[in-house]
């Protein structure tokens, strides 16, 4: 198919082919069209995407109509067939996407087109693609019973086989994704990208899981190298992490080495009568052209291969795997190469990040180096300040070892301040060791105040000494100078002792002049004193400053980090309650709007059953359980949110579908219990409504109560019970008579109605003559062919359902048989009926036709139906409970194949009849004028538009009486009950 694609430029020969095909009614077969369908997509030729968009619809309606059948392939078909629609649409979207998807990083970003907008849009149709990818995925291995080795058997492989396409779409759709992904990431905030981080992170979990799953099966290993994805996901708030990303790369072997495929060798030496056979049946699909060059491998200009020819194929076959096994080396030295750039690139971070703390080291370095030159500039001035006096020095180097060690604990609350910056959360400790620490320096504080103040009371000590060894000089200098005077006076009086008064006090100036001299020292050695207590001073209030400063610092950051952490507190507290309330408010609005929907009159068609409603109830009933108990762990902690929240949407969503089940149900059931239920539907439906609006109030939040919600599910849970299905109204130890009775009653119908036919054939036969005559004989005769057809179905029919109770299937007799399986015991009853009635009516049709008051069409819809009541009695007689190689199936299906050759040959001889009668009543034109042809004409348009417009509204009418029929049906035989069928 793929070759033929490529040959014509297209798909149209492929689709002429596949709408012959019974997919409807074949749910293998429709499996396998998806596969082959799937894969012409990806390898076909470009044009097959055009040429299949036009059965976009057929496709759909056939995923619809698959989607009803629970069990087999039904649902496997259905999410397949939505898969192959949405591969197209997202094709048809982005046509420069080829159908394999591989595309280089160029090309990807070209398909954006530069623009955010398109890269935004192009992420989330990624996102739909992938989705139904994963869905298919799971749904093909929830089919499979995974305990057991069904990749090895042909049932499995079956099932498995198309997963190798689901495969190779999945790892590009991923590597895609991630690319896109962080490219929006470099341009959008974050917050706008919340969901598709979310809806990425669910579909990486799921693929993960898929592709390891995937990777254990011995049916992969043996056709497909899978991936597999790294153990985190890529974390797109960090723009480097996109070096650490590694492409999937899925690698399939060389195809010589499949075990589905043989060796060339064996394709040379096939034998001439398969190989002409596979040529007829190409030629029959894809036409005559297909058997020359280049796809005619049997002849090379009429003969045949001699062993020179083999060998080079098989070297051939050789130099091609090789080449393979180079490609997949590349691939792997490429893969190789990619993380080992990224594994430089990480080191290349890691190397810059040590450099710039390299850097903030040797900084701190240079500062705690100039902080260390200039205390020992301190220090050294301070010495020579201090080398005067000893106990001054001594007292110096003790308030130089303290201010060191305030520098020690000042230097540690600066490193615990930094500490601080860069480990915001550790701050609760680091401010207990800055308590600590400023404890230590209020201590030190202390002890310098102390030592300060014994400085100052020497100071004053020593000053007081020397004011009183000035005053005591000054005392002395006061009586030197009284004695001089005095010994002026006696001079005056004495002559002889001036000259040792002279003496004296010569030497009292030179005592006077030692004293000046001393006290002058003295008050230098004040003056530096007083200079080094004020450096001192300066010292201490610098130290002080410098210590309140950074104490108010710290306490600052300790107050600001505890009102931000109370406002953080209070800001998750109200929106936690603001999520509860929009969740509540969200789930009423749900609620009002299924009571709403029970008041519309569209919702008065709408049906159901009464399993379907006591499922729905069961479920809400549990669910309110649960969100009983999730409720009571909110109250006692307003932080657990988690639970709550989940549990209160699933409880919406199952009572807004009960209220409307029991709104559908009360619809078909009788008047008192529809009523009843439809009451309690409502009341139920209040009670919600009050309970959510509880829910929304602050205050009532606590007290809310969704008990009244469970008595009243309950409550409707007993009126399901009531109007549950009950199947026919026989007993199950009657149905084995009764199906006795219908196959009887219509084998009678059959040869009343063949009987009939005869009557009927033996008058046409004495009043008719002509074309009437020839007409209605043609017509009987197929019909009485088509009545005989059915006899012979309904013997086989009785045969096999005889062989099959013999065959007891472990019941004691064929009562019990048909009692313990009462589903497949109904539906032969039902077909049995079905098959009478069909008889009767086409008999009666066909006397209607042959008397000219019935229509042909009549007849032909007559026929056709009857066949469709055969194929479910042929259906009803065998399903599952029938043996395969039996003889008596073989029998049936003859005879139902008989029985579609007679409805053929009635609904024929019909046409040819009803073309007969239509060219004997052809109209003659050559006596009308133009005036009267323009008339008819008109006339004839006129009459074409209206049987259109009544054509149309009858196949509308059609679709929902069949519809409607669907329903009773299924109501009637209980098809939505939980059982085998």
């Amino acid at each position: 198919c793929i070759l033929g694609t490529h040959h014509e430029k297209g798909a149209q020969t492929f689709w002429s082919v596949v709408n012959r095909l019974p997919l409807s009614g074949n749910a293998v077969l429709c499996w396998k069209f998806c596969h082959v369908f799937h894969k012409l997509l990806r390898d076909g030729h470009s044009n097959v995407l055009k040429d299949s968009v036009r059965y976009k619809n057929e496709l759909s309606d056939m995923s619809r109509m698959w989607g009803h059948l629970s069990e087999g392939y039904g649902q496997l078909c259905s999410i397949y067939l939505k898969l192959l629609r949405t591969k197209m649409e997202f094709h048809t979207k982005n046509p420069q996407f080829p159908g394999n998807l591989q595309m280089s990083d160029r090309q990807l970003d070209e398909a954006g087109e530069n623009d955010v907008n398109n890269f935004f849009q192009l992420t989330v149709e990624m996102f739909d693609y992938l989705e139904c990818e994963l869905n298919l995925f799971q749904t093909v291995f929830s089919s499979l019973d995974m305990s057991r080795s069904v990749s090895v058997t042909a049932a499995g492989q079956c099932r498995l086989a198309p997963l190798i396409q689901v495969i190779l779409d999945c790892s590009h759709l991923y590597d895609y994704t991630v690319k896109l992904l962080f490219k929006l990431h470099s341009c959008l905030p974050a917050d706008t990208l919340q969901g598709h981080r979310d809806r990425f992170l669910e579909q990486f979990r799921k693929l993960k899981d898929l592709f390891y799953r995937s990777s254990n099966l011995q049916y992969f290993k043996r056709l497909i190298q899978i991936p597999q994805l790294p153990e985190n996901p890529p974390n797109f708030l960090r723009a480097s992490a996109l070096s650490e990303h590694i492409s999937p790369v899925v690698v399939i072997p060389a195809e010589t080495s499949s075990p589905d495929s043989e060796p060339i060798t064996d394709l040379v030496e096939m034998d001439t009568a398969s190989q002409s056979l596979f040529d007829n049946k190409f030629d029959d699909i894809f036409g005559s052209s297909f058997s020359c060059d280049p796809f005619n491998f049997n002849s090379q200009n009429g003969m045949s291969k001699d062993d020179k020819d083999r060998l080079i194929e098989q070297l051939y076959g050789e130099i091609t795997a090789l080449k393979e096994e180079l490609e997949n080396f590349k691939a792997e030295s490429a893969r190789g190469a990619v993380q080992l750039r990224g594994r430089a690139s990480e080191l290349e971070a890691e190397l810059a990040e040590q450099q710039h703390l390299k850097q903030q080291a040797q900084d701190e370095s240079e500062f705690l180096r100039a902080e260390l030159e200039e205390l020992k500039k301190q220090r050294e001035d301070t010495e020579k300040a201090q080398r005067s006096l000893t106990e001054i020095e001594r007292r110096a180097q003790a308030n130089e070892q303290r201010y060191s060690k305030l520098k020690e604990k000042y230097s540690e609350l600066v490193q615990n301040h930094a500490d601080l910056l860069r480990k915001n959360a550790e701050v609760t400790k680091q401010i207990t060791v800055a308590r600590q620490a400023q404890g230590d320096v209020e201590r030190e504080k202390k002890e310098l105040e102390d030592s300060f103040q014994r400085v100052s009371e020497q100071a004053q000590r020593k000053s007081q000494e020397q004011a009183e060894v000035l005053e005591t000089l000054k005392r002395e200098l006061a009586a030197s100078r009284q004695e001089l005077q005095v010994l002026q006076g006696t001079l005056e009086s004495s002559t002889q002792a001036g000259v040792e008064q002279n003496t004296r006090i010569a030497s009292l100036a030179q005592d006077r002049d030692r004293l000046t001299q001393a006290a002058e020292q003295h008050r230098d050695e004040m003056a530096a004193l007083q200079a080094e207590l004020q450096q001192l001073r300066d010292i201490l209030s610098h130290e002080r400053e410098s210590s309140r400063t950074e104490l108010e610092m710290l306490q600052t950051q300790l107050r600001d980090k505890e009102s931000t952490e109370q406002v953080l507190l209070q800001r998750l507290a109200k929106e936690q309650l603001s999520l509860l309330q929009g969740t509540a408010h969200e789930a009423e609005c749900m609620v009002q709007d299924a009571l709403a929907r029970m008041e519309d009159p569209a919702h008065i068609s709408c049906t159901g059953s009464a399993d379907c409603l006591l499922s729905q109830t069961l479920a809400a009933s549990k669910c309110a359980e649960q969100l009983r108990d999730a409720h009571s762990k909110y109250i006692l902690d307003g932080t657990a949110m988690g639970s709550l929240l989940p549990c209160l949407a699933l409880f919406t969503h199952l009572v807004s579908n009960t209220l409307l089940q029991g709104s559908a149900i009360s619809h078909v059931a009788p008047v008192e219990p529809a009523d009843r239920l439809l009451e309690l539907c409502k009341q139920c439906g209040s009670e919600a409504v009050s309970y959510l609006s509880a829910l929304q109030d602050p205050g009532t939040v606590a007290s809310a109560d969704c008990s009244l919600v469970t008595a009243c599910l309950g409550q409707i849970t007993a009126i399901g019970e009531e109007l549950r299905p009950r199947g026919l109204d026989v007993k199950q130890e009657e149905l084995g008579d009764l199906v006795d009775k219908e196959m009887a009653a219509t084998a009678m119908a059959i040869e009343t109605a063949s009987a009939r036919i005869e009557e009927m054939l033996s008058k046409a036969r004495a009043g008719d003559t002509g074309v009437k005559l020839e007409v209605n004989e043609r017509i009987l005769g197929s019909c009485t062919g088509l009545m005989q057809a059915i006899h012979v179905l309904v013997l086989a029919s009785k045969d096999l359902q005889r062989e099959i109770v013999e065959s007891g299937r472990g019941a004691a007799s064929p009562k019990e048989f048909y009692a313990k399986n009462s589903r497949w015991t109904e539906g032969l009853i039902s077909a049995s009926k079905a098959v009478g009635w069909g008889a009767t009516v086409m008999v009666d049709a066909a006397d209607l036709v042959v008397q000219g008051k019935g229509t042909f069409e009549e007849l032909m819809v007559c026929s056709r139906e009857i066949a469709a009541s055969t194929a479910q009695l042929v259906a009803a007689s065998k399903v599952v409970k029938a043996d395969k190689d039996s003889a008596n199936l073989c029998k049936l299906q003859q005879a139902s194949r008989g029985v579609n050759q007679a409805t053929a040959s009635v609904v024929a001889s019909t046409k040819a009849g009803k073309s007969q009668v239509e060219e004997k009543d052809s109209m003659d034109f050559s006596s009308m004028t133009l005036t009267q042809i323009k008339r008819q004409e008109m006339d004839s348009q006129v009459r074409v538009l209206e049987l259109e417009n009544r054509l149309q509204k009858e196949r509308q009418r059609l679709g929902e009486l069949r519809k409607k029929h669907y329903e009773l049906a299924g109501v009637a035989e209980g098809w939505e009950e939980d059982g085998e069928w």
